[in-house]
């Protein structure tokens, strides 16, 4: 069943307007009519199924027939920070990242990054790169609309540590734990809906100083694996372990 975003402010009365490029795609691309079924969330985990009841010049209205908190949003807030790619590959990890549950995508800038920030593109960019997280969202049947962030610095993001309950810094080097473990470890302390942070680096990965940095800001360094990952493989190896972790088992 297609399945759309919308405002709280957007249902009222029992009734749902959806405008825009949803309204557009509804009566254009998918060509759906009055009578046929969707389901809205309103973006703070709570799904409706509703009916088409009219299609007009700039909006599409539905009528809610029932409604139920979204089943589908992990028991964790998980934020991933991920270092600049090369190309296109962000575009993927954002897809990958919301399929896997992040809510929040950060991208920085590190001392080895190939790709760096261009503060004149950075608006246009984030703006695209959300469009890529609400479809990936769209299609999983995600709760809420993850959000992707303009690209910030290293040493800023490293600052944020604190706001999290628990704060993952993946890395190749030495001194690290499996992340499973640690995640089996913290499971028993953790509240209700804990936050979790994850840092993985670009091709390039992080230089001794920053790692060094990551860990005197109170990111615990964790370990994925044996092997080397590609920066677009870390990602969703790590959210992947976190919902195993903590969601599935």
């Amino acid at each position: 069943m297609p399945r759309f975003f919308v405002e709280k402010e957007q249902i009222q009365n029992g009734i749902v307007t959806i405008a825009g490029e949803d309204a557009h795609h509804l009566s254009r691309a998918l060509r759906m009519a009055a009578g046929e079924s969707v389901t809205v969330c309103d973006q703070q985990g709570t799904d409706y199924q509703c009916v088409l009841t009219d299609f007009l010049s700039d909006r599409v209205l539905a009528r809610v027939e029932s409604e139920a908190p979204t089943s589908t949003e992990p028991p964790y807030t998980a934020v991933l920070y991920q270092g600049l790619p090369k190309g296109e590959k962000l575009d993927l990890i954002i897809q990958k990242a919301v399929e896997c549950g992040a809510c929040r995508i950060v991208p920085f800038e590190s001392e080895f990054s190939v790709v760096r920030i261009r503060e004149e593109k950075g608006d246009k960019k984030a703006e695209r790169q959300n469009r890529i997280a609400a479809e990936a969202a769209k299609q999983c049947g995600r709760g809420i609309l993850p959000v992707v962030e303009p690209a910030r610095r290293l040493k800023a993001v490293l600052q944020e540590a604190s706001q999290y309950n628990l704060a993952l810094f993946c890395y190749e080097g030495e001194g690290t734990t499996p992340l499973p473990a640690v995640l089996r470890q913290a499971r028993g302390k953790l509240p209700q809906n804990p936050t979790v942070a994850l840092l993985v680096g670009s091709e390039g990965g992080f230089s001794g100083a920053e790692a060094q940095a990551a860990k005197e800001n109170g990111w615990i360094p964790v370990g994925l694996g044996k092997r080397i990952l590609r920066a677009e493989t870390a990602p969703v190896v790590a959210l992947s372990m976190l919902c195993a972790e903590l969601e599935l088992s």
